[in-house]
């Protein structure tokens, strides 16, 4: 009889076998998963499946089993479950070879590659985050993207720089959550940084403008992850969110320090351009992090983050740690 097992863990007694079944499937289990669905007969695992925030993954059933309805069993009880936990248009990433699949299981084509799908259960979902954003006709539009976790003078240092540039100037906050930096602290720390900046608006991302849990490379094999990851946010980015926004030109910190951020500053200088985008890398200010903010933070050295951060942000932080460090 068929069993399908819902557990926040993969049990000890199935760990192997789950290993297996994702290793056979060219996915890995990259962790963060929030429930995780087995579907097992006779002691076989047959099939699983997990959801992590707002994103469907790791997928896999027995090569045995397929043609069996499994992978739609286990799609549909992790919709539940995300529906469950108030996120009613979960996202899904695959390789493309699955996408037929997943569109008939009810999830619809947002964006793609050639190694990389990512579908949303939500039919007009990029349509709707792109009509909810500010459009101008006229003049050059930049953009700029960042976690600012915290909003630091660097990222002050390259919207100014970006802005003077343009004629109006888009800032996408990333939206994902983590760290001691709420969202919705972030995006209000950035509006009121650049506020003496007409050009400049500020606009969370959404699900849309992403980072790095948002397109887990988790199914594919590891020295091509890191450059579909970031093919598909270009790609999303460049076919179509630019040219709904008319932007025309993306503007990047120039990054020494992290190879993953380096990485993907290349890969946006080879793909927007083809895509009538441009791309200009600005020098950053030396010395200055959110990643030195955040240790300095965790160190209870609040007051050597002044000469880091605006003093919007100083406040902020004198107000929520200034009587102790914050949690990682």
């Amino acid at each position: 009889m068929r069993e399908l097992l819902l557990c926040k863990a993969v049990p000890p007694r199935w760990g192997t076998a789950y290993a297996t079944l994702l290793a056979e499937g060219g996915l890995r289990d990259e962790g963060h998963a929030d429930i995780t669905a087995l579907l097992t007969e006779g002691g076989i695992l047959l099939g699983c499946g997990s959801l992590g925030g707002k994103v469907i993954r790791q997928v896999a059933v027995s090569p045995n089993a397929e043609g069996q309805d499994i992978c739609a069993r286990i799609v549909s009880a992790l919709v539940q479950e995300s529906v469950k936990r108030g996120v009613l248009y979960p996202f899904l990433f695959t390789k493309p070879q699955n996408a037929r699949l997943f569109r008939s299981l009810g999830f619809y084509l947002v964006a793609e590659t050639a190694d990389m799908v990512m579908l949303c259960r939500q039919r007009d979902a990029l349509v709707r985050f792109l009509a909810s954003l500010p459009r101008w006709q006229e003049g050059v539009i930049g953009c700029v993207v960042c976690h600012a976790n915290p909003f630091t003078r660097g990222h002050l240092h390259l919207i100014a720089t970006a802005s003077a540039q343009c004629d109006h100037m888009l800032v996408f906050v990333v939206a994902e959550e983590g760290g001691p930096f709420p969202a919705a602290d972030r995006l209000s720390l950035v509006r009121e940084g650049t506020a003496h900046l007409p050009n400049v608006t500020i606009c969370s991302g959404g699900d849309f403008i992403v980072s790095r849990s948002t397109f887990p490379a988790y199914f594919l094999r590891d020295e091509k992850s890191e450059d579909a990851r970031c093919d598909l946010d270009l790609t999303l980015f460049a076919r179509h969110i630019a040219p709904a926004l008319h932007i025309t030109r993306r503007f990047v910190g120039e990054e020494p320090f992290s190879p993953t951020t380096a990485a993907y500053n290349r890969r946006m200088k080879e793909i927007l351009p083809t895509y009538g985008v441009s791309v200009t890398e600005i020098p950053r200010l030396e010395n200055i992090s959110a990643t030195a903010v955040r240790r300095l933070l965790a160190e209870g050295r609040l007051a050597d983050i002044q000469p880091l951060v605006p003093e919007t942000t100083y406040a902020y932080c004198q107000h929520h740690f200034g009587g102790h460090p914050p949690r990682p």
